[in-house]
């Protein structure tokens, strides 16, 4: 997996240890990961990707986590802005994959996880360079799972907001915090546990009949209309 110590990443790789997975993770803070023998770090920054050393032979699954929350009206958007978004939610992934894909074609059935957002699939104000990094990931997710297939397996997940220290500007108060459950049908936000979840289907063999999908837990924000 690339990230894993905060948020979504952190609350993942708690529910594949206590399964007893074993764990590489790329980021950039191998030493804040939990201690366990179960995890090797692997120093890995998507703003500069390099080559990663201590890369298995094999590998069943790989979970892209970084993310950026870039938001601003569109007339205050810089080149740099979108550069970043794109650099960090798509390129970084396409560097590390392209470094572990060897490893995936060994196994028997590998799954690849990408993180998109519900801002990729619904005209969100502010939003325009996430947006558009976004709308690029969830393109390269099924055109890998068509490349892929049948022994690769490619889907993404389009969360709408979630309580992770990447939000903490949008949720870090008790009016921002009602303000943003509002927006959403089920009147809450989401919860990094309830995502981490859906990774391990994703992972799994229960989900073995599942490609080039985009689930969208975003409590009905891109479906329903209260």
């Amino acid at each position: 997996m690339a990230g894993g110590t905060t948020g979504i990443g952190a609350a993942t790789l708690q529910l594949l240890l206590r399964e007893g997975s074993t764990i590489h993770c790329a980021c950039r803070s191998p030493e804040r990961l939990p201690a366990s023998p179960q995890i090797q770090g692997l120093p890995f920054d998507v703003t500069n990707p390099s080559p990663v050393d201590g890369l298995p032979d094999k590998l069943d699954g790989f979970v892209y986590f970084p993310g950026t929350i870039t938001l601003k009206p569109f007339r205050r958007l810089t080149g740099d802005d979108f550069l970043h978004d794109y650099q960090v939610n798509v390129l970084g992934a396409a560097s590390l994959l392209q470094q572990v894909l060897p490893s995936l074609l060994r196994s028997e059935q590998a799954s690849i996880i990408f993180f998109s957002s519900v801002a990729a699939q619904s005209g969100l104000p502010f939003h325009a360079s996430i947006s558009a990094a976004k709308a690029a990931l969830e393109g390269l997710t099924r055109s890998l799972a068509a490349e892929l297939a049948p022994q690769v397996r490619v889907n993404a997940i389009a969360p709408s907001l979630t309580r992770t220290p990447l939000a903490d500007s949008l949720t870090n108060s008790t009016s921002k915090l009602e303000n943003s459950a509002r927006r959403h049908p089920l009147n809450r936000i989401g919860d990094p546990t309830e995502i981490a979840h859906l990774v391990h289907f994703l992972l799994g063999k229960e989900s073995a009949f599942m490609t080039g999908q985009v689930l969208t837990p975003d409590g009905g924000l891109s479906k329903l209309r209260p």
